[in-house]
């Protein structure tokens, strides 16, 4: 609930949040007051398409097999976790293959997912495949991963993609000019379709284009300049979605929260001031 609190203080219409300890296996169970709690802080607040990410700790792509199990148990409790909250999007990482190859590691998320949608059968959660940056041997750093995944998982109709700018920038993926920007959205298209987007992570990156390691850096303050943001917040495509500040949090050298000035920013580059980042 307190990141709930704190997304309306900014500003903010949606948030994303962890459902439990994102460093740790276990979880402690929801009580019933708590889930009332959450869900009238979001109607009291007009928090709208509240997002979910999953623990660090999952990795569907393992090529180890209790690991890969035990990302399975969790993954499923998360998805249960979001259903009693009323989260409808969990983002996701691929996962990393480590030395099995990318083809195999792809397999292993696929059939992961399988096993997930197969012992949640009722749940309305869509789990949203993130692009990573590729760092190591993590998978999604091509949008032709996600949709490789997809393509393989037997109720694909339960996923999603989510699109992280610093990722795709890291990835090889240049967003600034608008040629660039739309070869991207051409690319996602064939690979897993505009409709598949349910969330936007908007961040700058302190590594290069191309350098395949996640640096997040405040909007404007790293290597990829103010156009991707541009060319993203006024995507008419991408309007009724979640678009997720992973910025660095604290306070800037006037003491202004760097949430505030990060939103203040994207606003800026708004062709219409009516719409609502976050």
């Amino acid at each position: 609930m307190n990141a709930v609190l704190a997304a309306a203080r900014v500003g903010f219409r949606t948030v994303q949040l962890f459902t439990k300890n994102n460093n740790q296996w276990n979880a402690s169970s929801l009580d019933p007051a708590g889930i009332r709690a959450f869900r009238d802080a979001l109607e009291a607040n007009e928090i709208v398409r509240p997002v979910a990410h999953d623990s660090y700790l999952i990795n569907l792509a393992s090529p180890d097999d209790t690991l890969w199990r035990k990302s399975i148990d969790a993954l499923v409790v998360e998805v249960e976790r979001c259903d009693a909250l009323g989260i409808v999007d969990l983002v996701i990482h691929p996962g990393s293959h480590i030395d099995s190859g990318e083809n195999a590691g792809l397999i292993r998320v696929a059939l992961g997912l399988d096993e997930v949608h197969r012992r949640t059968k009722k749940s309305s959660v869509f789990i949203d495949l993130e692009s990573t940056a590729g760092q190591g041997s993590g998978l999604g750093h091509r949008l032709e991963h996600l949709g490789s995944i997809i393509d393989r998982v037997k109720h694909s109709d339960r996923l999603g993609v989510c699109l992280d700018s610093c990722h795709l920038f890291a990835a090889g993926y240049p967003l600034a000019a608008v040629a660039d920007y739309n070869k991207m959205i051409g690319d996602l298209e064939r690979s897993v379709g505009l409709d598949r987007v349910r969330v936007w992570h908007l961040n700058d990156s302190l590594k290069a284009l191309g350098s395949r390691v996640d640096r997040h850096a405040g909007i404007g303050l790293g290597l990829m300049g103010l156009e991707p943001f541009r060319n993203i917040v006024n995507d008419p495509r991408f309007d009724s979605i979640p678009l997720i500040l992973e910025t660095p949090k604290g306070v800037d050298s006037a003491g202004e929260d760097l949430d505030v000035v990060n939103f203040r920013t994207l606003r800026s580059l708004l062709v219409d001031k009516r719409k609502l980042v976050s």
